[in-house]
């Protein structure tokens, strides 16, 4: 049993089947990539993943628990976290703020925007800011506003902000999508990192193969809203099903 279960799951939106009867196991402490053409449904099986849409049938569960309906901040302290296709960063604070803000999370969700006046008080938040940015290797960008940077060190903060919430399970919504190919090899060998230091599962959606054939032990490929071939990235390599997938031609 995987650390994160999809079984029957299904969601239409009007006319169009969405998702159908997708079932998934996700290995804890492994690389599981999911893929497929677009309009796929791979975005909308990331959503149900942090409980942002309900299937109309199905269930998603998270360590023995359904993350279905649940809030946000429930979701993160279940331990889930999740990098969108767009950095989402807060560009008018340094880099250093960026980072000490999912520190000061309150156990109820809320951010402690206010906290300047208590960080003489919170070494220990500062402390564990400076930890994460020396892990993303961000130390020397600690006081540049977050909007000055390149897109793959806006990537790099975004999750180091998600790995200091010290996730079970990190969702990678095409993480290397409009980066240049040195800021997309960066972000492999960051991701391989955090694979090999940390606890932690990674579960990734993303088009380019050369990431998803670098980072992932496990793929499932989905063709319009249904599971069409899961297996290592050795079998998935030209088979048949995923060529047809792709590229409209039969095999």
């Amino acid at each position: 049993m995987g650390i994160l279960e999809v079984k029957n799951v299904r969601k239409r939106f009007g006319g169009l089947q969405a998702l159908s009867n997708v079932n998934l196991s996700v290995t804890e402490n492994s690389v599981h990539a999911i893929i497929g053409p677009n309009g796929a449904g791979k975005s909308t099986l990331l959503n149900c993943f942090v409980g942002k849409l309900i299937p109309d049938s199905g269930s998603v569960m998270f360590d023995g628990q359904s993350v279905l309906g649940r809030a946000p901040h429930e979701i993160n302290q279940m331990g889930i976290s999740r990098v969108f296709q767009t950095p989402e960063i807060f560009g008018d604070l340094s880099v250093m703020e960026n980072m000490m803000i999912p520190c000061f999370a309150k156990r109820d969700g809320a951010f402690e925007f206010n906290a300047v006046s208590a960080i003489s008080s919170q070494k220990d938040i500062i402390e564990q800011a400076e930890q994460v940015l020396e892990d993303m290797n961000m130390v020397n960008k600690r006081h540049m506003h977050a909007s000055a940077l390149s897109r793959g060190d806006k990537r790099r903060l975004e999750i180091g902000m998600c790995l200091s919430q010290e996730p079970r399970l990190l969702l990678l919504d095409e993480p290397t999508a409009g980066m240049a190919r040195a800021d997309t090899n960066n972000t492999i060998d960051l991701l391989k990192e955090i694979r090999d230091k940390r606890n932690i599962t990674i579960a990734i959606i993303e088009h380019d193969m050369h990431v998803v054939f670098s980072l992932a032990e496990r793929i499932t490929v989905l063709a319009q809203g249904a599971p069409l071939v899961e297996d290592t990235p050795e079998n998935i390599k030209g088979h048949p099903k995923v060529r047809e997938a792709y590229l409209g031609e039969t095999v």
